[in-house]
Order: C-alpha cells, then structure tokens, then sequence
C-alpha cells in the first residue's frame, strides 16, 4: 500500500513543449530598411485587431522592432494600414 501512494500515476502523459529557437528575421536576411508602403509585409508584424505583435511574439530584435512600429505607424497615418480593425487577416 505504501508503495501506490509513492507511485505518480498520469492519465495522460505530461508533454514537453520544446520551443523553438526565435530569431530576428531582419539580421537574419540583412533587411536594413523596413519600408512603411509595403503593407503585405507589416501585416506579420499585425495581430487581427490592428495592434503591433509584440517581441516576444516575433522574436524581432529592439532595434528592428523599434523601425517595424515606426513603419506601421507611418502607414496608418496615411492610411495604408487600419488603425483598428475586425478581422484583418
């Protein structure tokens, strides 16, 4: 009997999440300038509310993530992308 309550039984067997390595995708591909026009591309960086995704979403570096806001907010100002929106993506 003492032997069952020192035994751990799962009814289900417990996972290990093994996450996956993040990496900024600018230093990877050498992209130096994040180009505010390009909307396709800022919508990665776009949850589907309007809102920026943050770091440790992306895995973008600060300086990078710094030029990715900078590029989005140039573009809704100019109202290439939505400031908010439904169902974006």
């Amino acid at each position: 009997m003492a032997s069952d309550n020192s035994e751990i039984r799962y009814l289900a067997p417990p996972t290990v999440d093994v996450k996956k390595k993040k990496y900024c995708r600018f230093k990877k591909s050498g992209i130096k300038y994040i180009d505010y026009k390009d909307a396709n591309f800022l919508l990665k960086f776009v949850n589907e509310q309007g809102k920026l995704l943050p770091r440790r979403l992306t895995g973008t570096s600060v300086k990078y993530q710094r030029k990715v806001s900078r590029a989005v907010k140039r573009a809704r100002h100019l109202a290439i992308l939505p400031y908010v929106a439904d169902m974006l993506k």
